[in-house]
């Protein structure tokens, strides 16, 4: 696996992490001292992170305190939050674009470095899975990974199931809101999706060039359109307050870096299966299996270390349901 060097902090980061570090006001002189510059230059970070947002409070002889900081995903926010060892090495932040997808697939054409991330605020052609559009308005985290996993190529959806397991545990640890999996890979809140993932891959025979893994979680948007909005929500919508986007998002990343080591080292789910069925929403619960045209009711026990869902009859007889081959539905409601 790739050792990418973090990007040192700028000063404008450095600046940053003062303000946040104290409760109270920091002097420009200890500013200047620490960071070897003028008090003409601190003055001039101050006015430009003024510009992008942040609400800082100046006043003479005392210095300046951070009042609150703007709602952005750039690098620069990422990074002051994130602790990974290699995951977010590169992170690429487009404000607008077609699709994250298409953005890290083309990275990975070009032998992008592993864990690169492309991050951005708004997606103009943003896909789900089965081809279907993914609505993507501003306030929202849209997301892609690139990966280069030394498995075999039928492994590799496992990977999605991974950052289910990640986007649920970042939510449960930053939002205190109790996320759940449906099988395979929503995350919903209170029986609402908050995220879709889209993992896509460049395979040659039995071997895999690069992964892409695409993600979109909801934090922020307060409508949806009428034929989502009983199954669709947002973690505000949810909370009543708004999100701190790069935080959560840094989180995630501490998450899916832990869980994709852990599955490299064992390339199936015999170390990971316990925690994803801790999370497993459809679990000790009745689901509708739909198989060409076919409807069965049964009753969902978990998933295996192959990440296939294991269903049981009243009987007590069992079957494993493998993702993509059949549609597993909760009998009342979205779950």
């Amino acid at each position: 696996m790739a050792d990418l060097n973090k990007t040192e902090k700028t000063t404008r980061d450095k600046i940053i992490d003062m303000l946040k570090g104290e409760k109270g006001y920091v002097s420009g002189q200890e500013m200047c001292d620490r960071l070897s510059l003028s008090r003409t230059a601190v003055w001039k970070h101050i006015k430009a992170l003024k510009a992008d947002g942040y609400v800082i409070d100046s006043v003479n002889n005392r210095g300046y305190r951070l009042v609150s900081l703007p709602d952005i995903i750039d690098e620069a926010a990422i990074r002051s939050h994130l602790h990974t060892k290699w995951l977010a090495g590169d992170i690429v932040y487009l404000p607008e674009t077609d699709s994250s997808n298409i953005q890290a697939k083309q990275l990975g054409e070009k032998g992008g470095n592993n864990g690169t991330v492309v991050v951005t605020d708004k997606q103009t052609a943003g896909r789900g899975r089965r081809g279907r559009t993914w609505i993507s308005p501003a306030g929202n985290i849209y997301y892609s990974i690139l990966l280069y996993p030394d498995v075999a190529v039928e492994r590799a959806s496992m990977i999605t199931l991974i950052a289910a397991m990640a986007v649920a545990r970042a939510v449960r640890d930053e939002e205190k809101l109790e996320a759940m999996i449906k099988w395979p890979n929503d995350v919903v809140v209170n029986g609402k999706k908050i995220c879709g993932i889209l993992t896509e891959s460049s395979t040659d025979m039995e071997y895999i060039q690069y992964v892409v893994v695409g993600i979109g979680i909801n934090c922020n948007q307060k409508e949806f359109d009428d034929e989502i909005s009983d199954t669709a929500t947002s973690i505000s919508l949810e909370l009543g307050r708004d999100v701190e986007r790069a935080k959560l998002l840094a989180k995630f990343f501490d998450y899916f870096e832990d869980y994709y080591d852990i599955f490299l080292e064992t390339e199936d789910f015999s170390r990971l299966s316990e925690k994803y069925n801790e999370l497993l929403i459809n679990k000790e619960r009745e689901v509708k299996i739909i198989e060409k045209g076919q409807q069965r009711v049964l009753r969902a026990v978990g998933i295996n270390d192959m990440g296939g869902l294991i269903v049981e009859d009243s009987k007590g007889n069992r079957d494993t349901i493998i993702s993509g081959e059949v549609s597993v539905r909760g009998l009342y409601g979205y779950v």
